[in-house]
């Protein structure tokens, strides 16, 4: 039987369309297969073997990398902040800036900011969720944030995945206004974030790697800003100041190589999410949208 394509409703174009997979025929291999699960367990989970990768697209001889992928992805080069010529490293074009103008932010006072590039998927009350992209596995809480208070102040809060494939911009924002506290690293595998990997262990979200930050937001209270490595992932760069107020858009950080993603958590009742967003998710199918445009509004 063929492998299922990964489809997601294309907010730009609103289409459902079929994703080109970076590293697709790898993927299958390791988390369809059943010779794939040693090299898995082995190596491919393992921080030392994202760190070796990593290594290698921080090398010069990355450079010539990049013009291959600008023409196999399409990626749109009138947004870089920087020429494509410009960049040293293939890890430098990775985690390139944009133009301002390229990401607009949603400028309205109860609109909430996607954090960052990517397929999106939500969950408006993280308790009512038994799906989670495995029929009957509920999202474990307490395990993504370890910290028992946490878990039980947003046991019904709202919460959205946005999952940045290699082709997407890799750096992230803050969703809304507040000022943000230190992040806390919690230590973990690297798993690939890709649905294929999902489909066969949908715990990966709190078992990778991953770093939280509180956020302190005079409309929403307390909002939980995570970010998850993923196989590939060199690190996790934060270049916010704890302690100092940000706006709405401003940069929060940036991945180097690989896929990843962000997870932002609302306490319960402070939002509502975009209604395309609500209805995909019902029926497990990702939304890509941009960074700085709506994901939400504020009630009350």
């Amino acid at each position: 039987m063929p492998a299922a394509p990964i489809t997601f409703f294309n907010r730009l174009t609103q289409r459902i369309e079929t994703e080109a997979v970076y590293g697709e025929g790898f993927l299958r291999f390791t988390y369809e297969n059943p010779l794939g699960a040693l090299p898995l367990h082995a190596l491919v989970k393992r921080a030392a073997f994202s760190r070796w990768y990593g290594d290698r697209m921080d090398a010069p001889a990355s450079r010539a990398k990049v013009a291959p992928f600008l023409a196999t992805y399409g990626v749109d080069v009138s947004e870089f902040a920087d020429a494509p010529d410009s960049f040293r490293t293939f890890n430098e074009f990775f985690y390139r800036k944009l133009k301002p103008q390229a990401r607009p932010i949603a400028a309205g006072e109860n609109e909430i900011a996607f954090p960052a590039d990517g397929r999106h998927l939500v969950l408006p009350d993280i308790a009512a969720c038994d799906d989670f992209f495995v029929k009957g596995i509920r999202f474990d809480l307490p395990s993504l944030l370890r910290d028992s208070n946490l878990a039980g102040r947003f046991a019904r809060g709202s919460m959205l995945i946005s999952r940045l494939c290699p082709v997407d911009y890799h750096r992230f924002h803050f969703p809304c206004d507040g000022t943000p506290e230190a992040s806390r690293l919690i230590d973990g595998p690297l798993y690939s974030v890709s649905p294929i990997a999902l489909r066969r262990r949908a715990s990966i979200h709190w078992e990778n790697k991953r770093e939280i930050t509180v956020l302190r937001s005079p409309a929403l209270g307390a909002v939980l800003l995570l970010e998850v490595g993923a196989t590939c992932v060199g690190s996790i760069v934060q270049t916010f100041a704890p302690g100092t107020t940000i706006a709405k858009g401003d940069e929060k950080g940036y991945f180097r190589f690989g896929g990843s993603c962000c997870i932002t958590i609302f306490e319960p009742g402070k939002i509502r999410f975009s209604d395309d967003l609500i209805e995909h998710s019902k029926v497990g199918r990702e939304v890509y949208a941009r960074m700085g445009d709506v994901c939400a509004h504020a009630l009350g």
